[in-house]
């Protein structure tokens, strides 16, 4: 349900570009993510720190992008936010005892170090990929086009999660209570 939630501005912005303009668009990207924030904010008593991150930026760009009336600042903000999840990522490699991976998961998957690392690097590629190709695409392909890529690269995530499964199927546990296939 959160992620569904968390999806939602996203969404409301696609269709709102297609309607209207990049604008419009962004500002109900603004104020849909806002929002995000403040369900969290009730529901936990605490937003996640990658919420309020990722709000930030999306008021700092979008903000940018409506003062200049320029595109560009919205648009980069995603290859932005890639860049930095992947330099996070990738720092964590070298600063603390896990991969950042790894702590995000918060202990409910449980793997050898050097597949947690492996794993790491191959979300860095993905990320860094991903950056590459949205400012690819923001600087060569319409509002539209762009914004088409924009929520196709959620589902690209959704994938690229889905692949790892067979790497992690070994490692994860099934509780014989919780298991209703049975």
């Amino acid at each position: 349900m959160n992620a569904l939630i968390d999806l939602l501005p996203l969404v409301v912005f696609w269709v709102v570009l297609k309607l209207t303009d990049i604008y419009q668009a962004t500002m109900v990207l603004m104020g849909g993510y806002a929002l995000v924030v403040v369900y969290h904010w009730l529901r936990q008593k605490r937003p996640p720190k990658m919420h309020l991150v990722t709000a930030a930026m999306i008021e700092i760009f979008g903000a940018l992008t409506l003062y200049f009336r320029n595109p560009e600042f919205i648009k980069i903000k995603f290859s932005l936010a890639y860049i930095l999840t992947a330099a996070a990522m990738l720092s964590s490699h070298f600063i603390g005892d896990k991969v950042l991976l790894a702590r995000m998961t918060q202990g409910e998957i449980n793997l050898p170090d050097k597949l947690w690392r492996r794993m790491s690097l191959a979300w860095i590629s993905f990320f860094l990929l991903l950056a590459g190709v949205n400012f690819y695409i923001a600087e060569n392909y319409s509002d539209g086009a762009w914004a088409n890529f924009k929520l196709a690269s959620v589902f690209l995530l959704v994938l690229f999660m889905l692949a790892q499964v067979p790497f992690l199927m070994p490692y994860l546990e099934t509780d014989p209570k919780n298991d209703h296939a049975r």
